[in-house]
């Protein structure tokens, strides 16, 4: 098995990575890595309705959807994630426990009493520090998870946070969780590399043929097309969603404001704007000219630009129209 460190933090980067050697390269794998900044999505979640926008907007926090079922989760590099690529002779081979068993007696070994809790959660006292996910192809299994050690739980909480009045979809929501770090159940602190190292030498040593690799340049080239052509994209992080309403309303100075769309692989394809808010002209227009457009920001002011608000609307600004779509 080959066992890798994995430096890069770019979210993108990384969750490419997680499919290259799930399914690029032949030998089994065990990969620790981190990301800077991003909720990561499950492949069935509508990407929307996990997501705290406006919290996300204002720190720069990527979103990425993963190749794996489950919840949502927020990465920060305050938080360890680890991978295992096998090739197996049967479905048999799912088995969430099997893979996390090497995290529960490094952390037995540290002196933290960590446990196996529910479907696919590592636990400390009662309290979530570890989810996982799972995805298989033909003979193969690529389990993830994460390890909370030393993150920001008011972001962990604040990306997440969501009305979930918002969004009626068929999407597999994410289920909140108490959640704590790592680092404060050690009798003995270490830092966040002590830990990894901990964990990766561990591997080494338990598991037969483990053995460190590198990167090529080669595997980092294929990597970088995977993030450029998928990862990165719109079209996968948003547009692959469940379809979904959205309905959402807000107090303008123009009066009470709500928008209901209708949204089918990302692209809104019904609107209807209601509300008590005094309009002068008739803003049919307007619903008309957001149909077949990306349920992205950029994408809705570039349609809405064409508009003189002040013509259609009293005391109602484009952004005040813009900031309940979201």
């Amino acid at each position: 098995m080959l066992c890798i460190k994995h430096h890069s933090t770019d979210p993108y980067f990384n969750i490419a990575t997680d499919e290259y050697i799930f399914k690029h390269m032949k030998e089994d794998c065990f990969m620790l890595w981190r990301n800077d900044n991003a909720i990561i999505v499950g492949k069935h979640q509508n990407t929307q309705a996990e997501i705290n926008y406006e919290y996300v907007k204002e720190r720069g926090i990527k979103v990425v959807r993963r190749l794996s079922g489950g919840g949502a989760v927020y990465h920060d590099l305050g938080n360890l994630n680890f991978s295992f690529t096998r090739t197996g002779e049967n479905y048999e081979m799912i088995d969430f426990q099997r893979y996390t068993k090497p995290i529960i007696e490094v952390l037995k070994e540290l002196g933290v009493d960590a446990k196996f809790e529910g479907r696919n959660d590592l636990t400390i006292e009662g309290k979530k520090f570890s989810g996982n996910a799972e995805h298989v192809f033909k003979n193969k299994v690529l389990h993830h998870g994460t390890l909370l050690f030393s993150s920001e739980m008011k972001d962990v909480s604040g990306a997440l946070k969501i009305n979930p009045l918002k969004y009626k979809d068929r999407g597999v929501k994410s289920v909140p969780n108490r959640v704590t770090n790592i680092s404060d159940h050690l009798p003995e602190k270490i830092t966040l590399d002590e830990f990894t190292n901990k964990i990766m030498d561990y591997v080494i040593n338990k598991f037969e043929d483990a053995r460190p690799y590198e990167f090529t340049d080669e595997d980092l080239a294929a990597i970088q097309k995977i993030r450029d052509e998928k990862y990165s994209t719109w079209e996968w992080n948003f547009g692959y969603s469940p379809d979904y309403n959205f309905t959402q309303g807000a107090r303008t100075p123009g009066g009470t404001l709500e928008m209901n769309m209708n949204v089918i692989h990302g692209i809104i394809q019904e609107v209807k704007i209601t509300g008590d808010f005094f309009h002068i002209r008739d803003i049919g227009p307007i619903e008309q000219a957001l149909k077949d457009t990306k349920h992205q920001e950029d994408e809705i002011r570039n349609k809405l630009s064409q508009f003189n608000f002040d013509e259609y609307f009293s005391k109602i600004t484009k952004d005040d129209l813009v900031a309940i779509m979201f």
